[in-house]
């Protein structure tokens, strides 16, 4: 969609113009994997090639490249990072997580995206909002200002192991069916991977870990229903 490159790129752009005139003295700049592209096998490092496969991981690449051109020209101080899947409570209900536990919740199938011979899902490597959060409070006191860094997460898990762990927290049969996704839906990549050890050689450690985030994501949604009631864009 043409939003995703006005939001990203010329909404970037026009952000750090504003931040030179007001000389804003320290900017983390958070980016996504999936400027890396597609990545069926091994990690991506922060100084690998961007290959945005999609229009939108197209438009967040170009602004990372605003943000190398404002250090290069203005030196404004910037740092960004990439960020692989994020989750916690309060995420908007289109996204797979708590996607998965409405369906659960209201007994419906739920389709698995996988690779053409619909017998392997597509994997994530999920990281709770709060771990990113102080990887960039980390950051802020130990970053080095025009560099990058991968925010990583703890563990590599297939949609359809999510999908079966969401289904034995609230002890709900799960009913899916895997879906070509992929073939279907141009750009739709299978997995991202980032290797962080570049912030963890720092001395960073992930403060909350994996299983116990996405069960109590899980537990929280269902005290707080109302979250799943938001209406899925189309």
């Amino acid at each position: 969609s043409i939003i995703f490159t006005k939001t990203n790129t010329l909404g970037a752009h026009c952000f750090y113009q504003f931040c030179l005139e007001k000389k804003v003295d320290h900017i983390i700049h958070v980016s996504t994997d999936e400027v890396y592209g597609e990545k069926l096998k091994g990690m991506n490092y922060e100084n690998d090639q961007l290959n945005p496969t999609n229009p939108y991981s197209a438009s967040k690449s170009a602004a990372e490249q605003i943000c190398v051109a404002y250090e290069n020209t203005y030196k404004l101080p910037l740092m960004t990072v990439n960020v692989m899947n994020a989750f916690g409570e309060r995420q908007h209900v289109e996204k797979f997580i708590p996607l998965c536990i409405k369906k659960l919740l209201a007994n419906e199938k739920i389709y698995i995206h996988s690779y053409p011979d619909k017998k392997t899902s597509g994997t994530r490597f999920y990281i709770h909002a709060r771990n990113i959060a102080a990887a960039v409070l980390f950051l802020i006191k130990n970053g080095k200002t025009g560099d990058k860094y991968n925010i990583s997460g703890e563990k590599e898990v297939s949609n359809l192991e999510m999908a079966k762990i969401i289904a034995n927290v609230l002890g709900k049969n799960l009913d899916y069916e895997m879906v070509d996704n992929h073939s279907t839906r141009p750009g739709h990549d299978l997995r991202y991977g980032l290797n962080g050890d570049k912030l963890f050689s720092m001395g960073f450690k992930l403060p909350v870990n994996f299983k116990e985030s996405l069960q109590n994501t899980v537990r929280w949604t269902l005290k707080n229903l109302k979250w799943l009631q938001t209406e899925i864009s189309k």
